[in-house]
């Protein structure tokens, strides 16, 4: 049975409560360390931590000129968006990655609680989009959560609150809004207010700077 979850959540924001109880159980506001190195069943010692320190390389393509490239350990993937010369390489581009970021954690978070607490989620799905706000209020990411399986409204409640307290949520709730919907038909925000990429890097200042 495919369920979905709906709700206008206030925003995600770094002074949330330390823990939201709901329905008897518990979910930690920020997952500690140990708790995210396990998520998955794998345990990780204090030298397993620090070799497995990541960092993400974007370098050009020298295959295809204009194009970048992501690298994070043996993969690689296309990066979209203008090239410097007029066109537009297919790819996610930097504001779909992060739209990525959030959906890919807010999945794996509320996979996590369900299989700690033993709740019969049987596929999880998130969609977001990433929207400019009016003048004078914060860009906004619009994140549709589905669940799928025999959840009741008070386990669809707590894996609703668990999204909201996804790792990546809080970095980015510092300067932007997010708001969990039923889906995008529900969300009421206008599609003109759509983030592009392409027009606001156009639109950069970029100072004259004189070489040295």
């Amino acid at each position: 049975m495919k369920s979905n979850i709906a709700a206008d959540t206030a925003p995600t924001t770094a002074s949330a409560a330390a823990a939201i109880k709901t329905g008897g159980m518990v979910v930690s506001d920020v997952p500690s360390h140990d708790t995210l190195n396990t998520m998955e069943g794998h345990s990780m010692t204090p030298q397993d931590k620090a070799s497995k320190l990541r960092e993400v390389v974007v370098a050009s393509d020298l295959t295809n000129h204009g194009a970048l490239v992501g690298h994070v350990d043996e993969s690689q993937f296309p990066i979209g968006g203008p090239d410097g010369v007029g066109h537009i390489n297919s790819g996610p581009n930097p504001y779909d990655l992060l739209g990525a970021s959030l959906a890919a954690c807010t999945a794996m978070t509320v996979r996590f609680q369900a299989r700690r607490q033993k709740l019969p989620l049987e596929r999880v799905e998130v969609g977001v989009s990433f929207q400019h706000g009016a003048k004078g209020e914060r860009d906004s990411f619009e994140r549709t959560l589905v669940l799928e399986g025999e959840l009741d409204v008070q386990q669809r409640a707590f894996l609703l609150e668990a999204a909201n307290l996804c790792p990546v949520g809080k970095i980015l709730g510092i300067s932007a809004d997010i708001r969990t919907r039923l889906d995008a038909t529900a969300s009421g925000h206008d599609a003109s207010s759509q983030a592009s990429y392409e027009d606001d890097l156009a639109e950069l200042r970029i100072p004259n700077i004189d070489a040295d």
